[in-house]
């Protein structure tokens, strides 16, 4: 294909195609630009939608530069691109009955696999993206392509076109997408966003586009009435290994993928649900069950006595029943009320039931007795991470019942992270979580959450639609409260932008005044009034109206003028500089009587007759008034360099996407906090943090985290980690392990994330 701006590109007009040909491809040029001109300029609309939508929601400075950038650029040639599109998609139709270039010729002739593999190895994924996207279009119109093909080859004199040759298949509209974007962006992030939208707005029609296609060129006398009439072949009989053999090989699980996104930061809120996964239920059980009988084997050594040979296990059925009359009762034993019901409290009242139903010698299934073990085991580790004067607590409490219930019916609860249940169950639990914090939940959440679990308490009867439906309610109710935190946490960003372009705009004015005042012999009442109210001045013009204003440069000259005024031996009041620089003192808050006081001695040189007490009045007014952005340019200590452990810890922060989680370890007793890193500053390092509610909770540097990190004090959050559940379910597994004798944990019996 031709760059668009070749200068040895064809029109259809200057081809030497045929009349007829090329009056045929004149009007399939007039259908297709017509319908390709809606679809690219709804294609730059959204792009330039996405790009700022994105920026605005930078995890990044650095990234939210990039994104300003590319929708700076994406504005300064959106004019171009249409125009580009159509010159290039004309140039192909004109050079139909030119050879086709080596490159192409040389990819035709390779397997499915390496069709349309370009050469230039830096963007091989922009290269694989267009390829698959050809072939995904190929595939929706195989068989108006087929016809579009027999058509081309008539008015090409050759054979018929295969879909790859075709001038206006989707490999040829992508190509030209591709040339154009290449043309007018060099940013390879920014192209991979314009062939999205170019899919979504130009591909999406494209069946449609290629039976116009077809029936622009019969109307041109082009094979009219040309139909495809399948071959009807009676299917030869195939036996059932050579069916097996024919089949696609499933692909191996990709563990080593999963684990490296498990360890990703953690950027969701409170109870958000994690990627699910595709775990073979039945086997994870097994193996659970593996660890399980090696605790089993080491406490019954423990134990005297055994269970009678003639045990008669219960039904399913009816331990359902004994676990729903046991719901319907209170949480308290009978003995002490106040004392919660655990597990082994429900297992004891089962079998007590069963025995006095059908005898000493009911028990209950090898398989029943795991899900007694797994959940009593994995409820004993909840309980270290959920607080204990939390809701949560009781609420937990109140849940043993139905979880059980519903765990003795689907054993995919313990090896499924997204089971409904489980899901449900880790935004109880994380209500109360122990780094969660008192500000961290809202109360009129916990109340809804309250009611939700009252309800399957009183609903479940071993339909699992209770629990879906309950979870759903609760993801909802936590979608609201995260916008409301995000809306919250936006603000909190907002404010901690403007003190750093405060600061850097102040540190600015100070560069600035440097600059001017090098070398040069000024009395020292007037540098301080420089360096103190005219720098607010300077400051305050440069933050409003930035350094290509004209009223920056109207300030510069005025802060050079008093400094020619200031350091001549003798001269008169300036006017005109008096009233500006009181005009502009006005403006960062002094009062009147101060910026006359200040002008006059800016705007004249000294002179011995000038009163010193006047002077040192206002120095001690100076001295009181707040400074503008005072605060933010703090002068700090400087800190000690950083060892190599401490720079590392300090290179990985400034890598993290805004929204990472961290945990800090707020006390000796080893008590955790977790907190959000909403945003930093890759200029004054400053790092902000939020609850899970979005409110501010601390500001801190970049370096003092990194020396926290380094002393194993502070952690960042990642997936695997981020749900209380899991991480409780992590710790079960280990405790399993250390009573089968495995110390290393094992992959396959890991609950999956």
């Amino acid at each position: 294909m031709v760059h668009p701006k070749d200068s040895q590109s064809s029109t259809l007009v200057g081809s030497d195609l045929p009349p007829r040909v090329r009056s045929a491809l004149e009007q399939l040029l007039s259908v297709v630009s017509e319908e390709i001109v809606r679809g690219l300029g709804k294609m730059l609309n959204e792009l330039e939608q996405q790009l700022f939508q994105q920026a605005n929601h930078a995890r990044n400075a650095a990234a939210q530069d990039d994104q300003f950038n590319a929708l700076r650029n994406l504005r300064l040639t959106r004019a171009d691109f249409i125009p580009l599109y159509l010159h290039g998609l004309e140039d192909t139709l004109a050079r139909l009955r030119a050879p086709r270039p080596e490159a192409e010729t040389a990819a035709a002739t390779k397997s499915g696999s390496q069709q349309w593999q370009l050469l230039d190895r830096d963007s091989d994924d922009e290269h694989i993206m267009l390829r698959d996207l050809a072939v995904r279009y190929e595939s929706r119109a195989t068989l108006t392509l087929y016809l579009l093909g027999q058509r081309f080859g008539v008015m090409a004199g050759a054979p018929a076109f295969e879909t790859d040759r075709l001038p206006v298949g989707p490999r040829a509209l992508l190509r030209i997408a591709e040339d154009t974007a290449k043309a007018l962006h060099h940013d390879g992030v920014l192209r991979m966003l314009l062939y999205r939208a170019f899919e979504h707005h130009v591909l999406a029609g494209y069946p449609t586009l290629v039976e116009l296609m077809n029936e622009s060129l019969g109307k041109a006398g082009i094979l009219p009435g040309l139909e495809f009439v399948p071959a009807r072949i009676r299917p030869a009989s195939q036996t059932r290994s050579e069916a097996a053999e024919a089949a696609p090989a499933k692909p191996a699980a990709a563990g080593k993928t999963a684990g490296d996104s498990a360890q990703a930061p953690y950027t969701g809120w409170l109870g958000q649900a994690n990627a699910p996964s595709s775990a073979d239920d039945a086997m994870q059980f097994a193996l659970l069950q593996q660890l399980l009988s090696g605790r089993r084997g080491l406490i019954g050594k423990l134990q005297a006595g055994s269970q009678a040979p003639d045990a008669e296990a219960l039904a399913a059925p009816a331990l359902d029943e004994m676990l729903g009359t046991i719901q319907r009762k209170p949480s308290g034993t009978p003995a002490s009320p106040e004392r919660k019901r655990s597990l082994r409290d429900v297992q004891q009242a089962v079998l007590a039931m069963a025995r006095q139903q059908r005898g000493s010698a009911a028990t209950l299934s090898r398989d029943d007795n795991d899900t007694f073990d797994l959940l009593g085991l994995l409820y004993t580790e909840l309980e270290r991470e959920v607080r204990d004067d939390t809701l949560a607590r009781e609420l937990l409490d109140r849940l043993q019942v139905p979880l059980l219930r519903l765990a003795l019916q689907d054993r995919a609860f313990f090896v499924r992270s997204e089971h409904p249940g489980r899901m449900f169950l880790n935004t109880v639990a994380e209500s109360g979580a122990s780094w969660l914090g008192e500000d961290g939940v809202d109360p009129h959440f916990e109340n809804q959450l309250a009611q939700t679990v009252e309800r399957v308490v009183n609903d479940y009867q071993g339909d699992v639609q209770v629990f879906e439906q309950a979870n759903a309610d609760l993801q909802q109710q936590l979608q609201v409260q995260a916008r409301r935190a995000e809306v919250s946490e936006r603000r909190h960003v907002e404010a901690a932008r403007g003190k750093e372009k405060l600061a850097v705009a102040k540190q600015r004015a100070a560069v600035v005044l440097d600059e001017l005042l090098k070398d040069k012999q000024l009395p020292r009442f007037v540098q301080t009034l420089l360096r103190q109210a005219w720098a607010d001045v300077l400051t305050l013009v440069l933050l409003r109206n930035g350094e290509s204003s004209e009223l920056w440069r109207t300030h510069l000259d005025a802060t050079q003028r008093i400094i020619e005024v200031t350091c001549a031996k003798d001269s008169t009041l300036d006017a005109d500089l008096a009233s500006q620089i009181e005009q502009s003192m006005l403006q960062v808050g002094y009062h009147a009587s101060e910026a006359t006081a200040m002008a006059r001695q800016l705007s004249r040189a000294p002179t011995e007759s000038d009163d010193a007490a006047s002077r040192t009045e206002l120095t001690v007014k100076l001295k009181s008034h707040t400074r503008l952005g005072e605060d933010t340019a703090a002068k700090k200590p400087e800190p000690r360099p950083r060892n190599g452990e401490e720079q590392s810890c300090y290179d990985y922060l400034r890598s993290l996407p805004f929204g990472t989680w961290m945990e800090f370890t707020s006390n000796q007793q080893g008590d955790k906090t977790r907190r959000r890193l909403s945003w930093y500053s890759p200029v004054t390092d400053n790092a902000l943090f939020v609850n899970n509610r979005g409110q501010r909770v601390a500001e801190m540097t970049l370096d003092h985290l990194a020396r926290l990190m380094a002393q194993q004090q502070l952690r960042v959050v990642t997936v695997e980690s981020s749900r209380v559940v899991d991480r409780a379910w992590q710790a079960t597994l280990s405790v399993l392990r250390s009573f089968a004798g495995q110390s290393e944990p094992q992959p396959v019996w890991t609950a999956p994330t």
